[in-house]
């Protein structure tokens, strides 16, 4: 049966088509809005995995180029590897389903996502968990909610449902929210300093057409839903569970008293190697008792901050850990910084350069160059752990992503400040919000490189522990609080308001207002951390480092576009291979060079100016013989730029036959006497000859030179001198 149901949301239809596409997978859910469609198709199976204590949930998100009437670049004219928004696409599918399924669920499950249409105004992503909820809920695979997903745009004062391309190019904020009929279970997106309140009514605004898209979707459901397979859990013995309890409750107690992580780590390693021993556990057993012992610790560090608001490293709920900052640490990098907070480090280097470093960007809805990037690198030494590495990994690269928005809004204008930008973030150790001090440390990079930010920019990471109606936010939390609490909510920003933010959870959902409370303690925060690094660096440096690229700004006339350019490109090509430069032409006659050092980007400004500079009546060039016609030569004076020397300007005495001074290529100095009407230009090689009975200004000429200037009126070929006057 083929069911199509439509709604209206923000002034475009929200097109459902379902039965007609992947009918052998679990479920799937064919999605349009406007002209864009994504299709998904979600399949689990059937056997659960043995000893598996997660859920193996895997969301792919594609974008197929056809969608767009586009072929791939590259060799191989095929889509190949995702790039950076197809995996931030993915994430933001899986965050928000993945605590809609069971606990205990172990069953391989695959939602694999395409975009298979795309209008360029209207964003595939943003239909993502909608489609990801449909398909899995009109399926037999156990999930217990149904979750939609808006974006929230701001133009002025006004918010903007699913705003489209061109609009949040003017928008204030790029608020992605999913969430349920009660809950909002997922927040990300990033601004242009936003306050707290602005932000907040921006939830309840997107909510309200969630609402609206989950009601819809529970009447499509309700037409095409399968009974719920049966399903088992790993089974678990209860009574090895109890022995582990009693065996180790004193211990754990004392362990999540340990405020060092590397402690509690060790401690808790060789608790579970006792439990082990003293249990005479099998070795298909040794999961369970790591889990029972997950769970005492858990109970015992939520029970300390609900009740007594102690946290596992003896703070309250609103303390942030000891910060040290350090900038300058690098001698050859740009600009660098060191941030620590607790036992979370980071170092940030900024990287500045010429245009040719510019990221070249080629997605469906997005083409041109990215001037400005952040690179966020997470090994497994930070945490005290041995991994394998292949490649950059999904997290990597939603931490990078989350970083470089928060710093973007306070970045100068291209026009200001013409670097292409590169910040990287290698974390050396992580206990809790490495991203947020990848803010931190990028910030005070780029005021140590001399890039003219606006303000500094900070982030923190709030918590979460709620049971039943007691709640409790932590601000700064460890990395074992965000695995046992129920939030993990960054937020970066300037004193002035919020650029950036990502909120994940491990319940179905928190209130508006929670998240309102969150948000003004991480305001608190984030002010006092701007305090430490104010005391750093407290604006950026009035100097670049010597070892950054060099740049200059020239401008000329715009009908000297052309010939600085040349045919095909010849000149500026030529000058770029010359001197190593860059050049940047605008449409206003703006050229920008940059490069490697200052001789070089000087080298290119002669040339540049050479090539462009406006002809002078009365002044000498040194041009080249371009071509020889009965009546005189055409000689090129400036680059792309001839004038007429007639035969009677060629010297004092009578000429015959003009071949007879001159040969394409030869050089020879000349004076501009007149710029006609028309714009032609007529030169003289015979006032400046000895015996011309203008003599006197010609030697006036000859002394002061120009444009190239070549000494007492003669000619040459082949480059040599050789005068030839009659």
């Amino acid at each position: 049966m083929i069911v199509t149901r439509e709604i209206e949301i923000g002034g475009r239809i929200l097109k459902v088509i379902l039965g007609k596409t992947a009918k052998q997978a679990d479920g799937a859910a064919w999605v349009q809005y406007g002209d864009t469609v994504l299709h998904i198709a979600a399949v689990s199976a059937r056997t659960q995995r043995e000893g598996l204590d997660f859920l193996p949930l895997t969301v792919d998100y594609r974008e197929k180029y056809f969608a767009a009437g586009k072929i791939p670049g590259g060799f191989f004219k095929r889509e190949g590897r995702p790039h950076e928004k197809e995996i931030l696409a993915a994430r933001m599918i899986d965050r928000p389903i993945r605590p809609l399924f069971p606990e205990g669920y172990a069953y391989e499950t695959q939602v694999l996502a395409i975009v298979i249409s795309a209008d360029l105004e209207n964003d595939a992503e943003v239909l993502g968990p909608i489609a990801a909820s449909i398909a899995l809920n009109i399926s037999d695979i156990p999930v217990d909610d149904v979750v939609a997903s808006v974006r929230v745009g701001m133009i002025g004062s006004e918010y903007i449902i699913n705003p489209t391309n061109s609009q949040l190019l003017e928008s204030r904020l790029s608020l992605y929210l999913v969430g349920s009929l009660e809950d909002i279970t997922m927040v990300e997106g990033y601004a242009k300093e936003v306050s707290n309140q602005e932000l907040i009514d921006a939830i309840f605004y997107g909510h309200e057409f969630i609402k609206k898209i989950v009601q819809f979707q529970n009447e499509l459901i309700a037409l095409v839903r399968k009974p719920t397979r049966s399903y088992t859990v790993n089974q678990k013995d209860p009574e090895l569970a109890a022995k582990v309890k009693q065996l180790a409750v004193a211990e754990v107690t004392t362990i999540c008293k340990s405020t060092d992580k590397s402690e509690r780590k060790d401690r808790t390693s060789a608790l579970i190697d006792r439990l082990v021993t003293e249990t005479g556990a099998e070795t298909t057993k040794i999961g369970e008792i790591k889990a029972a012992v997950k769970e005492m610790m858990k109970h015992e560090v939520r029970h300390n901050i609900l009740e007594n608001n102690v946290r596992i490293d003896g703070r309250s709920d609103v303390d942030i850990r000891a910060i040290e900052c350090e900038v300058g640490l690098l001698p050859r990098a740009h600009g660098s910084a060191l941030f620590t907070r607790g036992q979370t480090q980071a170092l940030a280097s900024a990287t500045l350069g010429t245009k040719l470093d510019e990221q070249k960007i080629d997605n469906l809805d997005e083409n041109g160059y990215k001037k400005y990037m952040l690179h966020y690198a997470f090994p497994p030494y930070s945490t005290g752990e041995v991994k394998n590495s292949f490649g950059v990994s999904r997290r990597e690269v939603g931490h990078g992503k989350l970083g470089e928005r928060a710093i973007e809004a306070v970045l100068p204008a291209w026009e200001d400040f013409p670097y292409t930008v590169r910040v990287t973030s290698d974390i050396f150790e992580s206990n809790g919000s490495s991203s947020m001090a990848s803010v931190c440390a990028g910030s005070l990079a780029l005021m140590d490189a001399g890039v003219p930010i606006k303000k500094a920019v900070a982030g923190i990471a709030m918590g979460l522990i709620k049971e039943g109606d007691k709640t409790r936010i932590l601000t700064d939390i460890l990395g074992d609080e965000d695995h046992l609490g129920d939030m993990d909510f960054k937020v970066a920003g300037t004193r002035d308001g919020i650029t950036s933010f990502q909120m994940d959870i491990k319940i179905k959902g928190i209130s508006a207002d929670l998240m309102a409370r969150a948000l003004t303690q991480a305001r608190d925060a984030r002010h006092q951390i701007l305090d430490i690094m104010d005391r750093t660096i407290e604006r950026s440096r009035s100097d670049i480092s010597p070892f950054a690229p060099k740049f200059l700004i020239v401008k000329i006339p715009v009908d000297r576009i052309g010939a600085l350019i040349g045919p095909g490109g010849k000149n500026i090509r030529s000058i770029i291979a010359d001197t190593g430069a860059t050049i940047d032409v605008e449409d206003d006659g703006t050229v920008r060079i940059g490069a490697v050092d200052g001789p070089s980007a000087e080298a290119a400004r002669l040339r540049v100016e050479s090539i462009t500079a406006v002809p002078e009546v009365g002044k000498v060039y040194h041009g080249t013989v371009k071509r020889i016609m009965d009546f005189g030569a055409f000689v090129e004076i400036i680059p792309g730029l001839e004038g007429l020397m007639h035969v009677s300007q060629i010297d004092i005495k009578r000429v015959e036959r003009v071949t007879d001074y001159f040969q394409v290529g030869d050089k020879v100095d000349v004076k501009l006497l007149k710029i006609d009407d028309a714009g032609k230009l007529d030169l003289s090689h015979k006032v400046l000859m000895e015996g011309y009975e203008g003599s006197e200004d010609a030697e006036r000429n000859r002394s002061r030179g120009g444009g190239g200037g070549g000494g007492g009126g003669g000619f040459s070929r082949g480059g040599g001198d050789r005068g030839r006057g009659r």
